[in-house]
């Protein structure tokens, strides 16, 4: 084979990240290729199965999920490789056949899979949240520190121009120092199933292994509510709407203000109960001040299921209306409004006229991980950021179940709970809440435990 000025610094770039980080050779071929197994490969899993088979570096080596029915686009965009329905046995199976794994499945079953990806040194990318519990976010930023693995968490706008514009906006001072935030979506925790309790009990289809599905969960009867999509609503699965969109959110408000856990927390709601989570809710929490924030501590309000801030709060002109999902940061000098998915925009608009925003550019998510795989680097997204950012989102679920209203008998209203969780974050415990602190983890059925760091 002729060596090429181009091959040869390829194949030194891949010798040196061997020796000074082993766990990326392992059993990959310094040719080139990553050879990555999917755990999930529909909806957002195929999403990123998709993105990820779209860099030359990559080759697919098992493709597993618990409904046989799941895998035919995978199959489409990439014939011939392996099945399988339990993640177990794929990853026994394969061996040294796989580098990396991404983890594409409903959230009580992310850390049970990554962490025994990492276990086995495989870099990881975990769809958001990271994981299900405080707990989980803890162990998975500490098993990818004991490893070395390359990991990253799947809240793809975190790599997009519109959201690293925003941060760039914040970090150079475009506003001053932030003075408060407000984060708010437009869905609602229990949207897609609008139930309060348990349905009843279905036959699972037969192409639907059941007992893998709830995998880490208390076992409990199919029902159609439950998967494909469903799953968000309920508490032993998913986490809401804080769970499904404060990872994407929060991180420009992350990422700009460099954050990291918060030290007290509180929440109101439309009414929860051990079932389901509420249509909507407002989480306020109290964060360290940092460089880029103008006191001692910074508040940060997340809102969602309709609920939004008043566009006086960025001072924004009436005839301009909030986006339905993003941030206000409040600003010594001014506001910047980061839509979801769409540019930052600067107020008042007499004080920014004329202002030249900067060019920013975009960059694949899932092409950054599999470069940071192969080079042996982290990744600005990986578990040592998404950690912490993972954590928050699921203090507040916390909140969202214990910070409950109370009966006033005097005037017959319910009253906003006064509990403002104390959050110490070195010790996984809340100070004065023992009923929040057994929130923190879970029980795990048999067979599906997540081993800590």
């Amino acid at each position: 084979m002729t060596t090429t000025r181009r091959s040869f610094l390829t194949q030194s770039t891949l010798a040196t990240a061997a020796a000074a980080f082993p766990a990326v050779v392992r059993g990959q071929n310094l040719n080139s290729k990553l050879q990555v197994a999917c755990v999930g490969v529909n909806g957002m899993g195929f999403s990123d199965l998709k993105n990820v088979g779209t860099h030359p570096a990559v080759k697919f080596t098992g493709f597993c999920d618990v409904d046989a029915n799941r895998f035919d686009q995978a199959d489409k965009a990439h014939p011939g490789v392996p099945h399988f329905s339990d993640y177990r046995e794929m990853f026994d199976k394969l061996g040294d056949t796989f580098d990396a794994v991404t983890v594409g499945i409903p959230d009580h079953m992310h850390a049970p899979v990554a962490v025994a990806a990492m276990q086995r040194k495989k870099h990881v990318y975990c769809q958001k949240p990271l994981a299900h519990t405080v707990w989980e976010a803890r162990q998975m930023r500490l098993w990818a520190e004991k490893t070395g693995v390359t990991t990253q968490m799947g809240n793809q706008i975190h790599s997009a121009l519109e959201y690293r514009l925003g941060t760039r906006l914040i970090k150079e001072g475009a506003i001053g120092k932030v003075k408060e935030v407000w984060s708010w979506v437009g869905v609602t925790g229990n949207e897609r199933t609008r139930l309060l309790a348990p349905p009843p009990a279905a036959k699972a289809p037969a192409n639907l292994n059941w007992d893998l599905w709830i995998g880490a969960a208390p076992m409990r009867d199919y029902a159609p509510a439950y998967h494909p999509f469903s799953w968000r609503d309920w508490q032993d699965f998913g986490g809401g709407a804080l769970g499904d969109f404060g990872c994407h959110i929060l991180d420009p408000v992350f990422t700009a203000l460099e954050l990291t856990s918060p030290i007290s927390i509180t929440a109101r709601n439309s009414g929860v109960n051990e079932h389901i989570w509420p249509s909507h809710e407002t989480v306020s929490y109290v964060f360290p001040g940092t460089p880029y924030t103008a006191g001692k501590t910074l508040k940060v309000t997340w809102m969602d299921g309709g609920l939004k801030p008043s566009y006086k709060l960025a001072q924004m002109p009436g005839n301009i209306d909030l986006p339905s999902s993003g941030s206000i940061f409040i600003g010594e000098n001014g506001c910047l409004v980061q839509a979801h998915v769409a540019g930052p925009r600067l107020y008042p608009l007499d004080k920014f006229t004329g202002f030249k925003y900067p060019k920013e550019e975009g960059r694949s998510h899932w092409h950054t991980w599999i470069d940071a795989c192969l080079e042996g680097k982290k990744t600005s997204d990986g578990f040592h950021y998404a950690g912490p950012l993972s954590e928050t989102v699921q203090l507040g679920n916390i909140a969202t179940r214990v910070c409950l209203p109370t009966y006033d008998s005097v005037t017959g209203r319910l009253e906003d709970s006064k509990l403002v969780l104390e959050w110490d974050s070195a010790n996984l415990r809340f100070a004065n809440s023992p009923e929040a602190d057994k929130l923190v983890s879970k029980t795990y059925r048999a067979g599906f435990e997540v081993a800590a760091a």
